[in-house]
């Protein structure tokens, strides 16, 4: 079994509990405006050519996105980690790109985390068939979860999808009992609206003590990738967010009984 890894991040401290190792699996369905990894558009592996500039010369050098790895592989490189695993509580986390769009591959690197005990994190968009969340959902101690606009014409607008299957496959890892956090990517002008958030607190009402919300602030991080990786940036000049910016935010959410967090 072979899957697509555009990156590995060691000691992650953002993407679940302890110090974690984050695997980013290739391929992701959606084209949220705002994306800071568009290498991860195609579950591909690509290759682009880049200019650099040496002692007045312009040089141009081939630049892969993206390796194949067996299971067994990249449970090696996982186990580098088990010292900071062990000595913090952390684990792995799978994200993207949308880790379920590589379901046999992410199903199995689930199971072989859960043999070696180690504590595994999914973070996802949540669009992907309700199948594939019921294949993986017994192997999986942490789902990190987008919720990105309630609203699902603008949803289509700044995603290319919609967010029905979404909110479906959300209230069903809710309604079974997964321990979650709500990811809420506060994009300025498109999604940070009091209407916004407050139809966001109205669906997830029922569940105030169960979920935690996490709201990520927009960068501009990712910016610079646009341009090398050749695909067309549709936010040039949409400022980065401070944490300031956020907090009313959050303490709305607080008021209706959420526990929040700024930041990952």
């Amino acid at each position: 079994m072979n899957g697509i890894v555009f990156d590995i991040k060691r000691y992650a401290v953002h993407d679940g509990p302890g110090i974690r190792t984050t695997i980013f699996l290739k391929g992701c369905p959606l084209r949220c405006w705002w994306c800071h990894n568009p290498e991860s558009f195609s579950q591909q592996i690509e290759e682009f050519s880049q200019c650099n500039k040496l002692a007045e010369k312009s040089i141009e050098t081939r630049v892969k996105i993206g390796k194949e790895y067996a299971v067994s592989q990249l449970i090696k490189e996982i186990e580098k980690d088990q010292l900071f695993f062990d000595e913090s509580g952390g684990g792995v986390t799978f994200s993207g790109g949308e880790p379920l769009l590589q379901i046999d591959f992410l199903d199995a690197m689930l199971k072989e985390c859960r043999l070696m005990d180690l504590h595994t994190v999914v973070d996802t968009s949540g669009f992907a068939p309700k199948k594939h969340f019921e294949r993986i959902i017994d192997s999986v101690n942490l789902f990190l979860f987008d919720v990105k606009h309630m609203d699902d014409g603008e949803h289509q607008k700044l995603t290319g999808v919609s967010n029905k299957q979404i909110l479906e496959n959300l209230k069903y890892l809710i309604e079974k009992g997964k321990k979650l956090m709500i990811r809420y990517p506060m994009i300025p002008g498109f999604n940070d609206s009091k209407e916004n958030i407050l139809k966001m607190m109205e669906f997830l009402a029922d569940w105030t003590s169960q979920l935690e919300i996490h709201i990520l602030p927009y960068h501009r991080i990712g910016r610079d990738k646009y341009a090398r990786f050749h695909k067309e940036n549709r936010m040039p000049d949409i400022p980065s967010l401070q944490e300031e910016d956020a907090r009313w935010a959050k303490e709305l959410f607080e008021k209706a009984g959420f526990t929040v967090n700024i930041g990952g």
